[in-house]
C-alpha cells in the first residue's frame, strides 16, 4: 500500500513528509482495518511534520480524521461489520485502568496512545484501529465533509465545554480555520455572540458568512467584553490579548496540542478577578459521541478544501501557509 511517512521533521517546505510503500496491514484481536476513503489534514499533522511534537517512531504516518470502510475484522472482533462506513480519530487507545479512566477522564490518561503520532495514522490506503475507539458516523454527510469533524470538531466542542460559556454569553475566537469553524457554529446554535479575531481575510469572510456577530484581526479588542474565549491560533503571544478582552469571571481555553511560548503575565491585570486560563488535552470518546449527534442535529457545514491523497505534502504546506479557509482533506486514495 501507499503511504506518507515523517522522515526527517522540518519545515514543511523541506520535505519532511515522504511517499512510502509499505505491506498492507493485518489486524490483530480487537482490531480492525480500515481502507481509507478521506483523510481529514490537522494542525497537529503538521506540527508532527515539522518537529514542534517529536514523532514516537520513525517513518510514523500521520493523520487522525479518517473516513473508512470496514475492509478486515481482527480474530474474534465484532460491533462493526464488513463494508461499513465508520471513522476514527486523535484517541487510539487508553489503558482504562488508571485514576482517570476510572474517573471518565479517559482525555488524560496516563498510558495512552494517539493516532498518527504513536499509532499510523490515515494518510494511507489502509489503516489498523482498535474496535473500541471507533466512531459511527452521523447520515447525512459525506466523506469529505465527516473527516473535519473527528478532530476538528472533536476538540472545538471539548474547547467549547471547558471554556464554560454561559447560556446566550459572548464568545471570543482566536484563529479560525478547521476547527473554529465548527465550534462557531455549536456556539451560535445555542444562541450565543460569537466574535472572531484572525489575521486572514479569507477567514473572516467565512465567519461572517456562518452568522458570527464581528470579525477583526488577531490583536483587535472585540466590541465588547467576552464571557469565554477559545485560542485555537498556536500562537502564545495572543493570550494576553485574549486575557485582556475578557470580563470579570472568564474563561480562556487554549484548544491546541502545541503552542509557542506565553509571554510573561501579570496577575493584576491578566488573571485577577477570576479570569481563568485553561488548556485543552484531548478528548474522551464520549466527547465524540456528543459532539456528532451534536453536528448532526444542527446541520453543521464544514467548509473542505479536497487534495489528491497524492498532493498531501502540498496540503500541509498551504495549511501552513494559510492559503486556504476551513478545513483540507486527503481524497482520491486509490487514484
Amino acid at each position: 500500500m501507499r503511504a506518507w511517512a515523517v522522515k526527517t521533521p522540518g519545515p514543511i517546505d523541506s520535505g519532511p513528509l515522504v511517499q512510502i510503500e509499505r505491506d498492507v496491514p493485518v489486524p490483530g484481536p480487537g482490531q480492525i482495518r480500515l481502507r481509507v476513503t478521506t483523510c481529514g489534514v490537522c494542525r497537529t499533522d503538521l506540527h508532527l511534520a515539522e518537529g514542534d511534537l517529536v514523532p514516537r517512531h520513525r517513518l510514523v504516518v500521520p493523520g487522525h480524521e479518517i473516513v473508512g470502510v470496514v475492509d478486515e475484522l481482527g480474530p474474534a472482533t465484532t460491533l462493526f461489520a464488513r463494508g461499513e462506513r465508520v471513522g476514527a480519530a486523535w484517541l487510539a487507545s487508553t489503558c482504562g485502568t488508571c485514576r482517570y479512566c476510572l474517573a471518565e477522564q479517559e482525555n488524560l490518561c496516563l498510558s495512552p496512545t494517539f493516532t498518527g503520532w504513536d499509532v499510523d495514522g490515515g494518510f494511507a490506503q489502509f489503516v489498523i484501529v482498535n474496535k473500541e475507539y471507533v466512531y459511527h458516523l452521523p447520515e447525512g454527510f459525506s466523506d469529505d465533509e465527516v473527516a473535519p469533524l473527528l478532530c476538528a470538531g472533536i476538540i472545538g466542542y471539548r474547547a467549547l465545554k471547558r471554556a464554560e460559556l454561559p447560556k446566550g454569553g459572548r464568545l471570543g475566537i482566536y484563529g479560525f480555520g478547521g476547527s473554529a469553524h465548527l465550534t462557531a457554529q455549536i456556539a451560535i446554535a445555542e444562541g450565543a455572540r460569537v466574535h472572531v479575531m484572525t489575521r486572514s481575510p479569507e477567514s473572516r469572510e467565512l465567519a461572517l458568512s456562518l452568522g458570527v456577530a464581528s470579525v477583526g484581526d488577531t490583536y483587535d479588542a472585540p466590541p465588547e467584553l467576552l464571557d469565554a474565549a477559545i485560542l485555537f491560533a498556536p500562537v502564545g503571544t495572543i493570550v494576553p490579548t485574549a486575557l485582556a478582552s475578557l470580563d470579570r469571571g472568564g474563561t480562556l481555553a487554549i484548544a491546541g496540542i502545541y503552542l509557542s511560548d506565553i509571554p510573561s503575565l501579570n496577575y493584576q491585570r491578566d488573571l485577577f478577578e477570576e479570569r481563568t486560563l485553561r488548556s485543552v488535552t484531548a478528548n474522551t470518546r464520549q466527547d465524540g459521541r456528543d459532539f456528532l449527534e451534536i453536528a448532526q442535529r444542527i446541520g453543521m457545514k464544514a467548509t473542505v478544501n479536497p487534495y489528491p491523497f497524492s498532493d498531501a505534502d502540498r496540503a500541509l504546506s498551504d495549511l501552513a501557509h494559510e492559503r486556504f479557509s476551513g478545513a483540507a482533506v486527503l481524497v482520491d486514495f486509490d487514484g
